[in-house]
């Protein structure tokens, strides 16, 4: 066990940290242990939150994807920070992260995209995420006539589909305790980014 953390002891890595309690959630958790809650906000402040997929994850940050014309791609455009939750109930852990984001280079982008299953890239093309729909046929239809346009060829990476970086400031881990005194740990990364700074909060 390692001594409790203050605001003045050197923190251990928070990645990493987060790479071991993810790992145990896929054993645990019954359905996607990747799933997270990412809150974003217009330039007036208006929040709002979604679950996504995590993609990625390394020194330099979260990665997802998404369409650039949804409503978390215009609001992060507009106001490039962001919030995740992540929650595994089966183990009582919950991780918050939260900073500013940055769009994944191209070749990120295109080499993910291009890992995804056939009728994932179909739907990517096909669907105008978060705009209206008129009914299932309609977007049934646009499938269609897309997996018609692509036939058996390859599907590129539509211009207005990419992934997002969130590049941490702060990471919190929450572990669930007996009579609601839980364990919180905080790191904050230095003002240099090349390191952390670790604080306990009360529960």
């Amino acid at each position: 066990m390692c001594a409790a953390p203050t605001s003045q002891t050197a923190a251990e890595d928070p990645i990493a940290l987060f790479e071991s309690w993810l790992a145990e959630a896929r054993r645990s958790e019954p359905a996607e242990a990747e799933a997270v809650c990412l809150a974003t906000a217009t330039p007036e402040g208006r929040p709002s939150a979604r679950m996504v997929l995590l993609k990625g994850v390394d020194a330099r940050g979260f990665v997802f994807y998404t369409n650039l014309e949804s409503r978390k791609g215009s609001e992060l455009a507009a106001n490039p920070r962001a919030a995740l939750c992540f929650h595994w109930k089966s183990l009582e852990r919950s991780v918050r992260v939260e900073g500013p984001v940055e769009r994944v280079s191209d070749a990120e982008a295109d080499a993910y995209f291009a890992s995804r299953p056939r009728p994932s890239r179909i739907g990517a093309w096909a669907s105008a995420q978060s705009r209206p729909l008129e009914g299932r046929w309609a977007l049934e239809k646009r499938v269609a006539e897309y997996a018609l346009r692509f036939g058996l060829g390859e599907i590129p990476r539509p211009p207005f589909w990419s992934g997002f970086r969130v590049l941490p400031e702060r990471i919190e881990f929450w572990r669930g305790m007996p009579f609601r005194l839980h364990e919180r740990r905080v790191f904050h990364r230095d003002a240099a980014g090349e390191g952390w700074r670790e604080e306990m909060l009360y529960p």
